[in-house]
């Protein structure tokens, strides 16, 4: 019995030695995995101990973070991850101005660069859907200005600015080759972004969740599972996947501007665990699911559809499940991991070192268990 729990333990392992292979074997910044590390939650570990955690205990490369809290960012000092940090919205109209941008430079990003690898400031989060008109025509000014801040402080050869978007700044998105941007924002607001982003050399971010577009009719297309596809008649292109979709509806948005040059990053992407029973598929096998499949699609080179033979920089929402976040349950069960640091489910985050360690030594508790149990442990150790 022995061997089969060990068997039994190990053959979980597999997915996850295959999936850090892949992680491992795809060059580039742009196949690689992040999470987004969320803090809405009054049980979360220390900073220190959770950036020691993801460096020696997992495939996690990037993370992103909602803020610039300087103890976060001393957290990573030294850890090798790429950190991305995030401007408040509510800063973005003081961001306009050249000293306001200096000083928060300043303040947030000298002190820890280049001890912690800040590879990207992020101004904002999905502005455009907020619908905050001073919010929205100060976002590319924000940028330009925070930009001309890291020219100043030497480090714009260091450090991208982007911000990301929700798929709501798009008016139309199926079919994919049909995809364009909201009337209005697309020549104001994010045309000149976009001409940043090329002239900075920095990606176009998106906020991609087929969750929340899926139905009990698409859950197997959302979940990449085998499936009826869609048939773009537009491209005659055939779609297994809703993400897939998703991202060559942004993909055809930005074409139509001229800007189908730019590199696409999925900022945010995930699946719940655990949600209201009106909701389709929230449960850990489904969550487990997409996130499993998403990262073996992101990394795998196949790209889509409209955009073959590419990887993608993507970060998974979230880190932790957050208890304090509000709104209906699912959105405090999108974590990978427990406040704990145990894996909500196995999707070959843990390295394959770790991950086999864990099962050896649950194996051999197991067999403690049987053991003491059996009126002759020693005859029933030597028939396993």
């Amino acid at each position: 019995m022995f061997k089969q729990i060990i068997a039994m333990f190990s053959s979980r392992s597999v997915a996850g030695i295959s999936l850090f292979l892949a992680l491992t074997l795809v060059g580039g910044v742009e196949g690689t995995i992040g999470v987004n590390y969320g803090t809405l939650a009054d049980n979360l570990p220390p900073p220190r101990k959770v950036a020691k955690f993801l460096m020696e205990s997992t495939v996690v490369s990037h993370v992103r973070l909602f803020n610039a809290n300087p103890e976060f960012l001393r957290a990573f000092a030294h850890t090798s991850i790429a950190v991305t940090v995030t401007v408040p919205n509510d800063q973005i109209p003081d961001l306009t101005r050249l000293n306001f941008a200096q000083q928060w430079v300043q303040d947030y990003i000298q002190p820890h660069s280049p001890a912690t690898n800040i590879v990207r400031i992020l101004v904002g989060n999905e502005v455009i859907s907020t619908a905050n008109k001073l919010l929205i025509v100060s976002l590319v000014p924000a940028m330009q200005t925070l930009q001309t801040a890291l020219v100043a402080a030497s480090l714009d050869g260091r450090i991208q600015v982007s911000t990301p978007h929700s798929l709501g700044i798009l008016s139309n998105s199926s079919p994919p080759s049909t995809g364009k941007f909201r009337q209005g924002y697309d020549t104001h607001v994010l045309k000149p972004l976009l001409s940043f982003l090329r002239d900075t050399n920095s990606p176009f971010m998106v906020n991609p969740y087929p969750f929340f577009d899926c139905s009990p009719d698409t859950l197997d297309f959302a979940l990449f599972r085998p499936n009826a596809g869609m048939f773009d008649e537009n491209t005659e292109l055939f779609y297994t996947n809703m993400l897939d979709a998703q991202l060559d509806a942004v993909f055809s948005a930005m074409k139509l501007l001229g800007f189908d040059d730019l590199e696409i990053v999925i900022a945010e992407t995930g699946w719940p665990s655990m949600g209201d029973p009106t909701q389709v598929g929230v449960d850990a096998e489904s969550a487990a699911e997409y996130n499993g499949n998403l990262m073996r699609h992101v990394t795998s080179g196949v790209g889509t559809p409209l955009m073959p033979n590419r990887t993608f920089e993507t970060y998974i929402f979230a880190l932790f499940n957050e208890d304090l976040k509000p709104g209906p349950t699912c959105e405090r069960y999108f974590g990978l991991f427990r406040p704990d640091m145990t894996p909500v489910y196995d999707i070959g985050i843990v390295r394959p070192t770790v991950a086999a360690a864990a099962n050896i030594q649950l194996a051999t508790f197991l067999l403690e268990m049987i053991l003491s149990q059996h009126p002759n442990p020693s005859a029933y150790a030597a028939r396993t």
